[in-house]
């Protein structure tokens, strides 16, 4: 991080700030591990980056040795739209037809082939790919839920994930004639089950 030279303070070592001055830039300093040593940090469990090896090269992570066990995942989507085109949706006025029951067979279809769009994801025998779409409270437009299930060596996120995103895409192609400011927002992971990491539900 660089600041101006107008503004940084007049001393030329700023203790316990972590900042240093040389020349006419402020510097941050990075805290060592000893100046953290029986701190909370010191002692917190550091992530670890499974597809990226040593050399910080990506990989793909070996598998085979994994137990196989009962694996799901549900994300999240949202199509933000104006109430016009959400009405378009409703009443079935789209020109390219059904926006529902299209968007949903394609999360579907999205979701099987999630391994040739990730590129260190894994080919999984997907047990089931369900999404449900429906429309905001507040009459914004869509939100799609998409859940994943697979008995397999490897979580189902991605397939959740990516099966939600393509039924919001395909929303967005269905309707853009009509409204091309329409977004998709709030994409994310709302639960998880199985696995070494356990089980995981969003805050």
């Amino acid at each position: 991080m660089v600041r101006e030279a107008s503004r940084l303070p007049k001393n030329e070592q700023l203790i316990d700030t972590g900042y240093e001055r040389k020349g006419n830039a402020l510097t941050v300093q990075a805290p060592s591990f000893e100046s953290l040593v029986g701190t909370d940090e010191a002692t917190k469990p550091q992530p670890e980056l499974t597809h990226i090896d040593s050399s910080g090269e990506a990989r793909m992570v070996d598998v085979g040795a994994k137990e196989i066990t009962e694996r799901a995942a549900t994300a999240s989507c949202e199509v933000v739209m104006s109430a016009k085109t959400l009405s378009l949706i409703r009443s079935g006025s789209v020109g390219k037809g059904d926006v529902i029951a299209t968007a949903k067979l394609a999360g579907v279809m999205g979701g099987k082939r999630t391994a040739e769009l990730i590129p260190m994801c894994h080919n999984i025998p997907i047990s089931q790919i369900e999404v449900d779409i429906e429309e905001l409270t507040d009459g914004t437009g869509l939100r799609i839920e998409a859940t994943a299930r697979a008995r397999w060596r490897t979580g189902v996120e991605m397939e959740a994930m990516t099966a939600a995103s393509i039924a919001a895409l395909t929303v967005y192609d269905m309707c853009k004639s009509a409204e091309r400011g329409i977004r998709v927002t709030n994409l994310r992971l709302l639960r998880k089950s199985g696995g070494k990491s356990g089980d995981y539900v969003a805050d």
